[in-house]
This record gives structure tokens, sequence and C-alpha cells, in this order.
């Protein structure tokens, strides 16, 4: 008897060969800082079979997300900028888009 929630009763198609080795990883991923795409492109392999194998050895996942450049500026700075500048006139000159401006002034006041 199969008891239900093993690897033998879960569905779906089984990976396509062997896992990349950590060896790979480690020099594409970690230390060259290579993307996953780039990672599965360079292995052969696919984006799900990379992240598995990454989190199977207990390697790190970078985040893709970016931090904003606005919170290197002081919000007085900002706010005055905004004052004289207008919001958009501020964007532009940061490079920024104008909801990004007005989303980061609402949170840094607390709103």
């Amino acid at each position: 008897m199969v008891r239900k929630g093993t690897l033998k009763d879960k569905p779906g198609r089984p990976p396509a060969g062997p896992p990349p080795s950590k060896a790979d990883l480690v020099r594409l991923y970690v230390r060259e800082g290579r993307s996953v795409r780039d990672v599965a492109i360079q292995l052969g392999r696919s984006k799900d079979a990379i992240h598995r194998a990454l989190k199977a050895y207990g390697i790190a996942v970078r985040t893709s997300a970016r931090r904003s450049r606005l919170r290197t500026i002081p919000l007085l700075d900002l706010m005055t900028s905004v004052g004289v500048k207008g919001i958009r006139g501020t964007a532009r000159d940061l490079g920024v888009d104008e909801g990004t401006i007005r989303h980061h002034l609402k949170v840094r006041r607390g709103q």
C-alpha cells in the first residue's frame, strides 16, 4: 500500500536527467554571478531544475528586487526639490517615475 503524500504518489513529470552538480552551480551562480536563466542555458537544464538544485544544495537564491535610489536622498531634500520643481521635474531629474516619487514620499512621511 502506498501512502498519500509520498514521492511515488506525486503526480507530474519526473525530472529530465540528473541534477546539475554543486560545483557547477557554485562556479556559475555564486562566483561568476550569473542569473538562474543564464546558468540553466549554460548547463542545458530548465530554470526550475536550477532552482530545485540550488535549494537542495542550500545555496541562497539572490532576489531580483532592487532597492529604490530614493532611500539614499534625505527626506527634507526630496521634499524641497518637489516644492521647487514639482513632482514631474523632480522625477525627471532623478530618472524615476512620478508615481515612484509620490509613493516614496507617502511611505517616508508615514501617511
